[in-house]
């Protein structure tokens, strides 16, 4: 059994180490094969991408005794050895765009001399030029290679001074494709897919593998990787929790798996949570350890989801731009939703989106209703246990009573009128208890509020926000919302609510069984 890393995450290490690295080379392969090939890929954060960079860069200084037994070892690869300027970005200082600029020209510099060469230019792009001109003019082409092209950008959304770190970003990209004649192989990775009009307005000679079918499997392991790659590990973790291989399997599939990159691809697990569920013997939300991007959760703040039509068009995933910052596209590209199908809508293509799994959707919804509530980890953890054991034991009252301490922070500039920003915290309080919760319910006369499932009970809720309970109630009866649910056999409970404006929480509701 080969062991594990959590530490190690660039090929030469991995194999140095003797630690298990799933080959990928095949993908990698149908990428360099060809004279030439300038390329893009947006994968959300612990995916794998700079491992990736890593390997193309021991492909492209040809260490080949690094690959013995790997895929591409037995190709016609022909391992011819190329000057690699790797950026990692992950580092870099960006909180003004002067900073961002010195960072940048030290940067290029310290490739430089890693190089064995000096520049003089006293601007990033002059710099990365030359680098460039003198790099192809000792050895013919050069490659290329971009970790985290957008790590500048993303931590300073929202704040005044984006615009001068997007316009520097720009010109310094800009020089990737005035320089293409000199180069062998480009890939530049990051989480997020800016717009051609935003960062990349010069770069049009890039090919966007993001949301290719033959690509959609680069990074993350299928179900098959998985089983075959990490048996002796399944065995292990199967082992430690007493349960059966196939149970074991099943909740892996449940907590990791589900991303989804292209509509007809198969979907892969995260690769860092799986390592770590194998590291440590347990099923745990390892991406919670990372935390969320603040920006993410201000802009959640200010234009809550409809939790009940998670769908966007082709467009709009292609045109996401730092200056008008849209939910549903961010979502996706940090990995809190991912693709569920997709179909032609007229001659648009629209997505259906979802959580990849329970992970995901646990992290999401934890920071979601503590960002919503405003409630201290503290409060938030004991409301929770207390409207699990009020919910479990079907003690509705006390559930709702308990419901509305989420909602006693809500800011005074959040109208009672707008419903998803009320939604949004039902639904995640909801998920956080392990209930299953669908929002905007469809039935063939109208859409049910909220449907809430535990192991015994459904619960149908209707909400007013700017009626009352009985109305809510009226509503559930005349329409009839509880039929599809009669012969479920578990017991159905109604509860019609409104909301006060007085109080700007949960006013009156009234409970009636089925």
């Amino acid at each position: 059994m080969k062991p594990l890393t959590t530490s190690a995450y660039t090929f030469s290490d991995l194999i140095a180490g003797g630690y298990l690295y799933v080959d990928k080379t095949s993908h990698i392969y149908e990428l360099i094969r060809g004279y030439k090939g300038q390329y893009f890929l947006a994968r959300p954060r612990r995916f794998g991408k700079s491992l990736l960079v890593s390997t193309l860069k021991a492909i492209f200084q040809d260490r080949r005794e690094l690959f013995k037994g790997l895929f591409i070892d037995g190709t016609d690869y022909d391992w011819k050895t190329y000057p690699v300027i790797h950026l990692d970005f992950g580092d870099v200082e960006a909180e003004t765009e002067s900073a961002l600029k010195a960072s940048l020209l030290r940067f290029v510099n310290e490739q430089a001399k890693a190089l064995g060469l000096t520049l003089t230019a006293d601007t990033p792009p002059a710099a990365l030029r030359d680098l460039i001109t003198q790099l192809a003019g000792r050895s013919g082409k050069v490659v290329i290679l971009v970790d985290e092209y957008d790590k500048p950008l993303l931590g300073q959304l929202g704040q005044p001074g984006v615009h001068g770190i997007q316009s520097a970003l720009k010109t310094f990209y800009g020089v990737i494709k005035k320089t293409e004649a000199l180069q062998r192989f480009v890939l530049i990775t990051g989480v997020s897919k800016f717009s051609k009009v935003s960062i990349f307005s010069d770069l049009n000679n890039l090919t966007d593998l993001t949301m290719q079918r033959t690509t959609a499997t680069l990074l993350g392991y299928t179900q098959t990787e998985l089983e075959a790659n990490f048996s002796e590990h399944i065995t292990a973790l199967t082992a430690a929790l007493g349960k059966s291989r196939e149970e074991t399997v099943a909740e892996l599939r449940d907590w990791y798996n589900g991303y989804r990159f292209e509509e007809t691809a198969e979907t892969v697990y995260n690769p860092v949570s799986v390592m770590k569920c194998f590291h440590e013997l347990k099923f745990k939300n390892y991406w919670f350890e990372t935390g969320t991007p603040t920006f993410l959760v201000d802009l959640l703040r200010h234009t809550p989801l409809n939790l009940g039509d998670l769908t966007m068009s082709e467009e709009v995933f292609s045109a996401y731009d730092p200056a008008n910052l849209q939910v549903l596209p961010l979502l996706v590209q940090t990995g809190y939703l991912t693709i569920r199908d997709a179909a032609l809508c007229g001659r648009s293509r629209q997505y259906r989106l979802g959580f990849p799994n329970f992970e995901i959707e646990e992290s999401f919804s934890y920071w979601l209703a503590r960002a919503f509530s405003d409630l201290p980890d503290q409060d938030l953890n004991s409301a929770l246990q207390r409207m699990v054991a009020a919910l479990n034991e079907g003690r509705v009252d006390e559930m709702l009573e308990t419901l509305k301490l989420f909602f006693e922070k809500i800011p005074c500039d959040i109208a009672i009128a707008n419903e998803k920003y009320y939604q949004t915290i039902f639904f995640t309080v909801f998920t956080l208890i392990g209930a299953r919760i669908k929002a905007e319910a469809r039935t063939s006369v109208g859409r049910i509020d909220a449907v809430v499932k535990t192991k015994s009970e459904i619960f149908v809720f209707e909400f007013k926000l700017t009626g009352t309970a009985k109305k809510a109630m009226a509503q559930i009866r005349e329409k009839r919302y509880f039929e599809r649910f009669l012969d479920d056999g578990r017991r159905v409970t109604l509860i019609g609510a409104a909301f006060s404006k007085k109080t700007r929480n949960l006013g009156r509701w009234l409970i009636e069984p089925v």
